[in-house]
């Protein structure tokens, strides 16, 4: 099952769809693999290089992906639970621009990371299949669950994919 237009705002359309399949958690497993195998390959050496004076450093990235990984799965929780409350935005500079990452050891960041994500496989898979359509607002737009779990898979891919691209 995959999320359909309208479940989530358009913005997000590319991070949806950078993931393949319609199993969702099976993606997350997975991606969980080739995560944690992408961001070991960096040396710490090369942990605060950024590829441009104002990109971020590969630190920062996997920082950024701790944050929105947290954030997302927060809404996730909050919607699948019959929360109806309008969930805040986030601002991702500043939430970078305020994580101290660059100053961690990289081996640090990425576990941290890993455990956020297996965290998050529990909890996604605890969701019943009916609450996946659940309805909520975050950032002033309507969004499923279940979108939101494409989001943040996608929004990965997005990352790693840069990371590759840019910083190898």
């Amino acid at each position: 099952m995959r999320p359909e237009k309208g479940d989530y705002a358009e913005y997000y359309q590319p991070y949806v769809d950078l993931v393949k399949g319609d199993d969702i958690f099976r993606v997350f497993v997975e991606q969980n693999l080739e995560s944690q195998n992408i961001l070991n390959s960096f040396p710490e050496s090369k942990a605060n290089y950024r590829y441009a004076e104002d990109k971020w450093t590969i630190k920062e990235v996997i920082g950024h992906l701790m944050d929105f990984e947290r954030v997302f799965a927060y809404r996730a929780l909050c919607i699948a639970r019959g929360d109806t409350n309008p969930l805040p935005p986030m601002d991702h500079i500043e939430y970078v621009k305020n994580g101290n990452f660059n100053n961690r050891q990289l081996f640090d960041l990425i576990y941290e990371y890993r455990l956020i994500r297996e965290s998050n496989i529990l909890l996604f898979g605890s969701f019943d299949k009916s609450v996946l359509m659940n309805r909520g607002n975050a950032n002033g737009y309507d969004v499923t669950v279940l979108a939101l779990l494409y989001i943040t898979a996608g929004h990965e891919k997005h990352h790693l994919n840069i990371l590759m691209e840019r910083y190898k």
